[in-house]
């Protein structure tokens, strides 16, 4: 009988599949703070609790309570200058003040908790974050009731600038999931999302002096199916696809961003990218007869603006709208993946090339993103580019973010130019894969799995501490050609997303990643699913696809997700929810010259799955 081939034994001198080591977990908080103390006891909330505030009209304020009235708590806010401050007054409390002194540090706030009260003091958006903080330690209990870790935090973010991107372009997602996005981003202390709107296969803002770029440039005719090369390379779904933000639903989502102290820089590509735009205005492109139409499948197009005057008035007056909807200080203007085709083959950009003394077409190229940047100069904005605008010249103010590879940012540092660092290699295209399992979704190709992401350094360790300064923060793209609903969107996001945000937030000294995999992330994780969203559940921690020799076999694991069960087999069978589920720790004895597949799945409360995990626990010899 099967059951014959192994037992599960409690003896000694067994191998050790996994190890566990206490850590300091930080009381859970994701980002890592810059200090935690830990004490003793906790803060019991409970109905008559009274929540304070020196500034009841600020945004973090306003926020907690409106997250305490959706948690069903019901609290109301005084004004503490309106009460006796005597320590029998004050107990029982929560107060929210702006007596924040450490100016040196913005974005910073310091929380302190007792078994008597919580103080929370931060100005502005450090409000804000302590504010995500606290909801992160809040431990609900009985209804009405809950409770917070006694402790003292100080905090403050790294960088200045943390950044998540979303294309829209490709895929084209709704208001509601834009703000659900957005929420997500702002819970963990990320404070730039970067809206890439427009690009070869759908224009996705409504400009009132263009309409056609909406009526025309949002839909395409069809949709590529699969992946770019292979069997599916020619394959269509020959269904027509569309979607656009109109300039109310833009001021909406940007008013939504403020109120969570993220700031959205708009994406309105060039020079090229750009095949949209101009299936709605031929007369943009360097041949307007040629019968441009929305892009259709993925890749780069050879299709891109032709620099003539018309076309920097029209992109002008494009610009001019998109400033008026967008108050942050930053547009993006993209400038990657210019073919220079078209522009070699038009004698109006020869000639232009000729009168204006240039080498070649990525001088060209320059002078068009120059160009474009005095313009939105003008208008107190800053443009940032992705780091080929570097080819051919720089633009003198431009903020240049790194893609490919670490190499664009050095340089732009080294010339003076502040630097997002955002290049692929180092986990931050959040596109790629997240294992190398055969059971993750249909993705662009690469591999990033939270691991990779978290232990990125944004910091070339080839800039000098001053040139280091220009690099100003980090970021991950999300990009979509193979994401085309919010929940796979989701899964692709988290929870690669909090491995960002620590990055991002937390200095360096702070981070272990295992501490965050395995102690903190759980908690969030079941935090996230509790919000409504769709995440890649982890494996079971302890496996790692691997082959074990031996005899004996102690198994020890523990779950991803709080609240998740680990099921497994090892009949060689896929593992479900109607398979045994690990409770303790497994002692596996393989019979002599026998093997057996060792294999585990995580199911969290809500139903999402993991990947199905081998370990081949071999003692046969061989």
């Amino acid at each position: 009988m099967k059951y014959l081939l192994f037992s599960l034994c409690i003896l000694l001198g067994f191998q050790s599949i996994a190890q566990d080591e206490p850590f300091l977990s930080d009381m859970g908080i994701i980002p890592a703070p810059v200090s935690v103390k830990r004490a003793k006891g906790e803060f019991k909330l409970t109905p008559e609790t009274f929540i304070l505030s020196d500034a009841t009209t600020e945004r973090g304020v306003k926020f907690f309570m409106e997250f305490l009235t959706k948690a069903g708590y019901g609290h109301r806010l005084t004004d503490i200058h309106n009460i006796d401050k005597s320590p029998a007054s004050l107990k029982n409390s929560i107060t929210l003040s702006i007596n924040y002194k450490e100016e040196g540090k913005p974005d910073g706030y310091e929380i302190l908790i007792t078994e008597d009260r919580v103080i929370l003091n931060g100005k502005g958006a450090g409000l804000f974050y302590g504010v995500q903080t606290l909801m992160q330690l809040l431990k609900p209990g009985k209804p009405g009731f809950a409770t917070l870790p006694c402790g003292t935090i100080k905090d403050y973010p790294r960088f200045g600038y943390r950044g998540m991107h979303l294309d829209v372009s490709r895929h084209f997602f709704d208001v509601a999931f834009i703000k659900k996005y957005i929420d997500v981003l702002a819970a963990y202390k990320l404070n730039y999302f970067h809206w890439h709107l427009t690009d070869d296969q759908g224009w996705r803002i409504e400009i009132k002096k263009y309409p056609n770029l909406t009526a025309v440039g949002s839909k395409r005719a069809q949709t590529k199916v699969g992946r770019m090369d292979g069997k599916d390379a020619d394959l269509y779904d020959n269904t027509p696809y569309g979607g656009f933000y109109t300039q109310e639903e833009v001021k909406d989502i940007v008013a939504y961003a403020q109120d969570r102290y993220v700031n959205i820089i708009p994406e309105i590509e060039m020079p090229g990218h750009c095949l949209a735009a101009l299936a709605a205005y031929p007369d943009l492109g360097c041949e307007p007869d040629k019968g441009y139409k929305v892009g259709e499948g993925w890749g780069v197009s050879t299709d891109v603006y032709c620099p003539t005057d018309h076309t920097f008035e029209v992109l002008q007056d494009i610009l001019r709208e998109v400033v008026d909807l967008f108050p942050c200080k930053y547009v993006h203007i993209g400038g990657d993946e210019c073919p220079k085709d078209a522009w070699k083959k038009s004698q109006f950009c020869q000639n232009l090339i000729r009168e204006q003394r240039m080498r070649d077409e990525n001088e060209l190229q320059s002078y068009f993103i120059a160009r474009i940047e005095k313009y939105l100069n003008l208008h107190n904005r800053v443009i940032i580019g992705w780091d080929e605008i570097l080819e051919g010249g720089v633009a003198p103010n431009a903020t240049i973010m790194s893609w490919r590879g670490e190499a664009g940012g050095v340089a732009a540092a080294q010339l003076n130019h502040d630097v997002i660092m955002t290049p692929g290699e180092f986990g931050l295209y959040f596109d790629h894969a997240q294992s190398k399992s055969q059971q993750e979704p249909l993705n662009i190709g690469g591999y990033a799995p939270t691991a990779k992401t978290y232990n990125c350094d944004p910091i070339p360790s080839k800039l000098s501490s001053e040139q280091a300064k220009h690099v100003i923060g980090v970021q991950a793209n999300l990009w979509t050609e193979y994401i085309a609903t919010p929940e796979k969107a989701e899964y692709m996001l988290l929870p690669r997303m909090l491995a960002l945000a620590e990055v991002a937030w937390s200095p360096t000294a702070a981070k272990n990643y295992r501490d965050f995999s395995e102690n903190r992330l759980p908690h969030n994780l079941h935090l996230l699913e509790q919000k409504g969203y769709n995440f890649r559940v982890p494996e079971p921690i302890g496996m790692d696809d691997s082959m074990k020799r031996g005899g004996n076999f102690r198994i020890e694991l523990k779950t991803p997700v709080e609240g998740a069960r680990i099921h497994y087999t090892i009949d060689g069978y896929t593992p479900s929810e109607n398979d045994l589920y690990y409770k303790d720790a497994l002692r596996i004895r393989i019979p002599e010259d026998k093997a057996i597949d060792f294999q585990t799945i995580t199911i969290t409360p809500g139903g999402k799955r993991s990947v199905v995990k081998h370990e081949i626990l071999d003692n046969s010899g061989k």
